[in-house]
């Protein structure tokens, strides 16, 4: 019996009582979510940019492309393993980097983070996490770990949060570069909602020594002076792919972009030494009417040929999708909003039945396609109906 298969008995098994105490579909988790949180911590998570259209054209993008299975397979045994700088990952996906987790469960970064641990999921630590990274690092053990760097404007800043996530065994760094400026977004706007200011999301700067030097009062004698200030350090408008030559200058781990959607930007990127590229939009949180990722991931994938990984962020919400990301060149997906809800509705324990069902239901895909290892997947799975 393959892993998904004793995955989805046990689900049928624990009959409707166990059954409808957490949810299965992500519309579902959604729907949780919503009659849980306030509006301001929902709006946070759910909301985008604009009208939405880039959200919604992330999640469209994936109805364009159908796939096409091959029969009288052997699928009697399936591998969802990949190998990224040399790591073996058990399965084709990492939980996203999101920010300000205390605004969804009191737990706040240590759930999922504990949750990717437990499950051998590899999770990346937003910069704004309520919750310092060394606290993180800790919770986790021996679990795989990325750092997520919003570049600060300070060169002293950035070397220190690098040096910090070098020293809490965090093996490789995401800088996002499509977010130097706030989006509009609408729905916060109207609940007037910024949890910034109130220090939630602000772990990692305000126990960063560089950073309190920086403050005329310490952060826990003027909560808002130094969120404000931290804010001001990630509107970083002047970086520039210079600014982006300095953090490769100053670590030695693996460097990831995150943000691109343009293949001239993926090339640049390569020659400015990164070691994979992240196809994303922020989960259409940024910019309203942008390109969808996954329209955007053929292109990309055309331009790198390749040679360093490419991972597909914004829009992931099933196992299908998963599967067509890859066949159309990804070599992993983020996880982000699923689990998000999840953990609004069940902390650690909703987080881990997330990851579960994603890990049953790619693998179940993968096996009713026809093929028996995710590594095998090309363009060939899929055909494009739109």
């Amino acid at each position: 019996m393959i892993q998904s298969e004793t995955i989805q008995m046990d689900m049928y098994q624990c009959g409707d009582e166990a059954a409808r105490l957490l949810p299965v579909s992500f519309d579902e988790w959604e729907n949780r979510a919503k009659k849980i949180l306030a509006a301001g911590p929902f709006g946070y998570v759910y909301g985008a940019a604009g009208a939405g259209d880039t959200h919604h054209g992330n999640v469209e993008a994936f109805q364009n492309y159908r796939i096409r299975p091959r029969v009288c397979c052997d699928i009697s045994k399936c591998d969802l393993s990949i190998s990224i700088f040399g790591t073996q990952f058990p399965v084709p996906f990492l939980l996203a980097p999101i920010g300000v987790n205390t605004i969804l469960h009191s737990d706040g970064e240590l759930a999922p983070a504990k949750a990717a641990a437990k499950l051998g999921v590899p999770y990346i630590l937003s910069n704004v996490s309520s919750v310092p990274m060394e606290q993180v690092a800790k919770a986790m053990g021996d679990g795989i770990r990325w750092f997520q760097l919003y570049p600060p404007k300070d060169h002293e800043l950035t070397k220190s949060f690098l040096k910090r996530a070098e020293d809490s065994g965090f093996k490789a760094i995401v800088v996002t570069v499509d977010s130097t400026l706030l989006g509009w977004r609408e729905t916060d706007l109207q609940n007037a909602y910024l949890p910034f200011l109130t220090g939630q999301g602000m772990g990692n700067y305000f126990t960063d020594p560089v950073f309190c030097a920086k403050l005329k009062e310490a952060p826990d004698q003027n909560i808002k002076e130094a969120a404000l200030k931290a804010l001001e350090e990630g509107n970083n408008t002047c970086f520039t792919w210079k600014e982006l030559d300095f953090i490769r200058e100053h670590t030695r781990l693996p460097l990831l972009i995150k943000g691109i959607t343009h293949p001239d930007d993926a090339l640049l990127a390569m020659e400015h030494g990164v070691d994979g590229i992240i196809v994303s939009n922020h989960g259409g949180r940024q910019l309203d009417g942008a390109v969808a990722t996954l329209d955007a991931l053929p292109s990309i994938s055309e331009s790198i040929q390749g040679k360093i990984p490419i991972i597909m962020d914004s829009g992931i919400r099933r196992g299908a999708d998963i599967l067509k990301a890859i066949a159309l060149g990804a070599t992993a997906v983020l996880i982000g909003r699923p689990y998000a809800y999840a953990l609004a509705v069940a902390g650690k324990s909703g987080v881990e039945e997330v990851i579960k069902h994603f890990v049953a239901e790619t693998e179940l895909q993968l096996a009713i396609s026809g093929r028996s290892r995710i590594r095998e997947v090309d363009q060939s799975l899929i055909m494009k109906v739109k």
